[in-house]
């Protein structure tokens, strides 16, 4: 039937009886089996790159696959994702051009990013978009703290300012998110990519790096915007700082929450539901007053921000970046 990569797809299951299961492109969650010509060689990489962690990513003829083992009672089942070859450009995703307009515009400020969202949502691939931008349209130095590796970043850009920019993709060491981040930290990074938000040391320490001049990206499991916020707040209180600090931080930190999930069969579509703050600190604006507070009362504000998105009118005046209403 050809080459495992010959096939699109973006998931793939290997039983432990080696049958190889891929989505079937013509209904939303249905399967189809297929018979890869190369199937030894491939299976050989997934088997060979296992060093007993159930997570972790292999590099298999240009492509990046993310890989979760889990032991059945008949044996080892793969369930893989398989990365594109290439960070695709921000604008490739199908986000509305006026919102990647605005998300080009960040490369600039300080603060973070997080992306919330659905296992299998996109939301590694969105933020590793966004940095690619960056680093092309910026430059300056990257650090990336990933488990596993998802996307080909590492390396250098020439950016269009006529400068360089340069990312390390890292992985934490000894599962210590919260040592890699104080780590990256110190190599003063311009921005600070974290593939996912899984400990409260993690979380408590992105609040800090995005009120201390980086910019940061990161992604969290989340249903919606106002989840996304309560679910890194909950994970930082879970660690040293109280819940009063952790909204107090993320007011102070925090650029855009955007919520992703992916629609439709074959090639999915984006659904996009965001929040932005006043990249202006200095100035008053709501929804970093709201976050303060504590009490996530946003609603009002994603629907006027998608409305002025949507009719092509700014979020914030130009000459002072305060709301508009």
């Amino acid at each position: 039937m050809g080459r495992i990569n010959d096939e699109f797809y973006s998931d793939i299951y290997i039983t432990p009886y080696h049958e190889v299961y891929i989505l079937d492109t013509k209904t939303e969650y249905g399967l189809m089996l297929i018979h890869p010509d190369d199937f030894d060689a491939f299976f050989k990489a997934v088997e060979g790159a296992y060093q007993g962690k159930p997570n972790y990513s292999v590099l298999y003829e240009g492509y990046f696959f993310r890989v979760e083992r889990s032991d059945t009672m008949y044996g080892p089942i793969y369930c893989m994702r398989k990365m594109p070859k290439k960070v695709p450009d921000l604008s490739a995703l199908g986000y509305p051009p006026s919102l990647v307009s605005y998300l080009k515009t960040l490369g600039q400020s300080s603060g973070l990013i997080l992306l919330g969202g659905a296992t299998g949502s996109g939301k590694t691939t969105t933020i590793s978009s966004l940095l690619r931008e960056y680093l092309i349209r910026y430059g300056g130095f990257a650090y990336t703290i990933e488990d596993p590796f998802e996307m080909p970043l590492d390396g250098e850009y020439k950016a269009l300012n006529g400068s360089l920019g340069l990312c390390k993709q890292t992985q934490p060491v000894d599962d210590d998110w919260g040592a890699s981040l104080r780590s990256a930290l110190r190599s003063r990074p311009r921005y600070i990519m974290v593939g996912e938000i899984r400990t409260p040391e993690a979380a408590s320490q992105c609040l800090r790096a995005a009120t201390s001049g980086h910019l940061v990206l990161s992604t969290i499991h989340a249903n919606n915007v106002s989840d996304a916020i309560d679910a890194i707040v909950k994970h930082a209180a879970s660690s040293e700082m109280s819940e009063g600090l952790a909204f107090d931080l993320l007011s102070r930190g925090i650029l855009a929450v955007i919520h992703q999930s992916l629609v439709g069969t074959g090639k999915k579509r984006p659904e996009i539901e965001f929040l932005f703050a006043n990249p202006n600190t200095l100035l008053g604006d709501q929804t970093r007053n709201i976050i303060k507070t504590g009490k996530i009362n946003l609603s009002t504000t994603i629907e006027m921000q998608t409305t002025r998105m949507a009719q092509g009118l700014p979020l914030f005046d130009a000459a002072t970046r305060k709301h508009l209403k």
